[in-house]
């Protein structure tokens, strides 16, 4: 049994202002079905997420002007990106910087250096669960047009 294709290709953003780190997480992409964008600061990657309306975005923490932190939380603040999931990739390890992550808004967080596998791994899962949420609010509001139609039907 062979597993449906999906139609479209996923959209990845990648956040990261050093230069090496980004070729880095989009080499290890390569290994996934999705179409790469990046951005090299946190309102780059504000305006992109606005207009690419990404799958998933994979942020670095640590940068000049506006952190990560930043970036999550104005993103998840905006009706229009809110529900775009957000992987944090950071260097810093400490409780506290975990717990800043999660109160700005991210869904998951991977630790530098990054592994490969492990990256690979949450990048699929967040994708699948995007296009699930996806696939079920498309059926939701087609469930409540048919709804409608029904008691438009009945009221006559």
């Amino acid at each position: 049994m062979s597993k449906k294709k999906q139609s479209t290709t996923s959209i990845v953003l990648v956040v990261d202002d050093n230069e090496q780190n980004l070729e880095l997480l989009l080499a290890y992409l390569e290994d996934v079905d999705c179409q790469t964008i990046s951005a090299v600061d946190g309102s780059e990657a504000i305006d992109i997420a606005r207009d690419k309306l990404p799958d998933l975005i994979l942020l670095d923490v640590m940068m000049p002007k506006m952190s990560g932190f930043e970036v999550c939380k104005r993103l998840k603040s905006d009706p229009k990106t809110a529900e775009i999931p957000i992987i944090m990739v950071t260097a810093l390890s400490e409780l506290g910087d975990i717990e800043r992550a999660i109160d700005s808004g991210t869904d998951d967080f991977l630790s530098k250096p990054v592994n490969k596998l492990e990256l690979l791994t949450r990048v699929k899962t967040m994708l699948k669960l995007k296009h699930l949420t996806d696939k079920l609010e498309r059926t939701l509001a087609y469930l409540s047009e048919v709804e409608s139609q029904i008691e438009v039907k009945n009221a006559k």
